[in-house]
């Protein structure tokens, strides 16, 4: 049974690193430090796209699944409604790329809203 449910946490902190990777950088809208943390972790989701890899938390939630007695990911909500989004079955090195892509683009497209809104904020007013 704590197999199971540290599997299961395992893949709800895969998902929301995942959710971060690709909009984490609003944060960075709100605490402009926030860049620090999520650039890299941008870098890394992207970097597993490309090059196909795969992302460590999954081997290690799947031995957690088998010491847990479980031989796949059948049954319960995170089963049935998370892991399809984090593992989905059509997944080719051609989809990793374009998940790549949109990883980059939405995060170039943030922080180009970051870039506008710094400068925006750093004009100052002058007074005459």
């Amino acid at each position: 049974m704590w197999y199971r449910l540290l599997a299961d946490f395992l893949v709800l902190t895969h998902f929301a690193f995942v959710l971060f990777v690709l909009l984490g950088g609003l944060l960075a809208l709100r605490f402009p430090r926030m860049a620090w943390v999520h650039l890299p972790a941008a870098a890394w989701g992207a970097a597993i796209e490309f090059a196909g890899w795969i992302c460590p938390l999954t081997p290690w939630e799947q031995s957690l699944r088998r010491l847990g007695g479980e031989a796949g990911y059948s049954g319960g909500f995170i089963e049935h409604y998370l892991i399809p989004v984090l593992y989905p079955s059509g997944l080719t090195p051609s989809v990793q790329v374009v998940l790549g892509v949109i990883v980059v683009a939405v995060n170039l497209v943030v922080y180009g809203a970051v870039l506008r809104k710094r400068r925006r904020d750093n004009v100052t007013p002058t007074v005459g």
